[in-house]
């Protein structure tokens, strides 16, 4: 019987909140929130602490790889390249030139080119050519 009472104590006064009536003010209300939110705060820095942990651990472990094998960091590679542009242009008041791929702008290459389609043309047509 208590047990009913209990219950149908709890669920009037749920009616009442439904129903538009005025919420119970707990005076620690305010109190209690603001302890909630520093748990959150300090579970969100534990929470930060162990992945970094974590990924100090794994950074040690790739270290390991890489002085075993000679591999070097993508960071060491850039910094190597940047070094190398720079003191390939000291000295030099421009900007480094572009390398020139082969096939582009030689003279030389293109004469080549000609002599080397000239030799499939056939001999009626290579007379043809020479005439003019």
């Amino acid at each position: 019987v208590s047990f009913l009472l209990l219950l149908s104590t709890g669920a009037t006064k749920d009616m009442g909140k439904m129903l538009g009536g005025e919420e119970e003010k707990d005076p620690d209300a305010q109190k209690k929130e603001e302890e909630r939110q520093e748990a959150l705060r300090q579970q969100e820095e534990e929470r930060k602490a162990k992945y970094a942990r974590m990924e100090a651990e794994r950074e040690n472990i790739r270290q390991g790889i890489r002085d075993k094998y000679g591999i070097k960091k993508k960071e060491e590679k850039e910094a190597e390249a940047a070094a190398a542009m720079e003191q390939a242009s000291e000295g030099s008041l421009t900007r480094p030139k572009k390398a020139v791929p082969t096939g582009c702008g030689d003279e030389e290459e293109e004469e080549s080119i000609v002599d080397t389609v000239m030799k499939f043309i056939p001999a009626p047509l290579m007379d043809m050519f020479n005439k003019k």
